[in-house]
């Protein structure tokens, strides 16, 4: 293929993420939409998860709006990946002609609407890239699986090419290293690097979830590169089941009663900021931490810093250039 045809067909990404909602009124419906997904969690028998996901939607809702009311009254989610897709697109400007969307899996622009919209552009190649570094079931695995429905529901499917991890990003690296240096450097003497992940319920591992391993994959290149150890540690438990441990709770209890002075925590598995990162790491840890006389901050988020957007691209470039879609500059 030359340059010159590669410019004149489209490429469609598809930056999957999560979802949030973007007002307090949004809550609900959201949470119903993800008690739905029987793939991630299994309510009674299958005819029951629809009205068991209701059911506890309505009871969670006033306690999750509370978190989104600290940060504004909604996620921010939909407006920072609108803002990397633009990125994404400028990046990519000079390899071919790429078009960038979003689609989300609990909330709108869902798989099937973005890819109405792709299809009725003309376009028939797809780059689906994951917006989490470290695969899992619960997060890529339900996203992939449900736009791989939607696509082999339309009459003419497009052909889709997935980025599903990329826990070693040799750029992601890069900005994780350098915020952990810089923001050492502005904190006490011994100061412990805590990473932070979702957690998972442990039972996803034991089936062979390769998410923890996908974390401690991106620890070790970190740690290669800054020379500092750090603590690996899970956050957003929800349900009565086992899950990874130990919990951030935990872990900063544990690092101030060994007499540490601060905690430099690391959002290992969010690239973008959300509730998780706005209102329980940014206010419910801190107060934690605070509270017991811990020096307490955290690595800004990756959002829009242009080497992340750089190797989303590379990654992107690579894809395409393993299926024949460019050729190598």
């Amino acid at each position: 293929m030359t340059k010159d045809n590669q410019r004149k067909e489209k490429i469609a990404i598809i930056l999957l993420n999560l979802g949030g909602p973007e007002k307090l009124a949004d809550v609900r419906t959201f949470l119903y939409n993800l008690f739905s997904d029987r793939q991630i969690i299994r309510l009674g028998p299958a005819f029951m998860q629809k009205p068991l996901a209701w059911w506890i939607a309505k009871k969670r809702a006033p306690k999750s709006q509370g978190y989104y009311e600290q940060i504004g009254g909604g996620s921010p989610l939909n407006k920072i990946t609108s803002e990397q897709c633009a990125a994404l697109e400028n990046q990519l400007s000079n390899s071919a002609d790429f078009k960038a969307y979003m689609a989300m899996r609990y909330w709108q622009p869902f798989a099937k609407e973005i890819l109405a919209q792709i299809t009725g552009a003309g376009i028939t190649k797809i780059v689906a890239l994951t917006l989490y570094p470290h695969y899992s079931v619960a997060t890529t695995g339900s996203s992939l699986f449900d736009l791989r429905g939607t696509a082999a529901a339309l009459e003419k499917a497009p052909e889709i090419v997935e980025i599903e991890a990329w826990p070693e990003q040799p750029k992601y690296i890069n900005c994780l290293s350098s915020r952990i240096l810089e923001g050492l450097q502005n904190s006490p003497e011994n100061t412990e690097v805590v990473y932070s992940a979702h957690s998972l319920p442990v039972k996803f591992i034991q089936e062979g979830d390769p998410y923890v391993e996908h974390l401690k994959k991106t620890i070790q290149a970190i740690e290669e590169k800054t020379k500092i150890a750090g603590h690996l540690c899970f956050q957003s438990r929800s349900g009565p089941v086992e899950w990874l441990s130990p919990s951030t709770p935990e872990m900063i209890e544990q690092l101030a009663n060994e007499g540490h002075k601060g905690i430099l925590m690391v959002p290992i598995s969010f690239v973008s900021d959300h509730v998780e990162t706005l209102c329980e790491i940014d206010i419910q840890y801190r107060e934690k931490a605070e509270q017991l006389g811990l020096h307490f901050s955290r690595t800004p988020s990756l959002n829009t810093d242009p080497e992340f957007i750089a190797g989303l691209a590379d990654l992107v470039n690579e894809a395409c250039q393993q299926k024949g879609w460019l050729t190598i500059q």
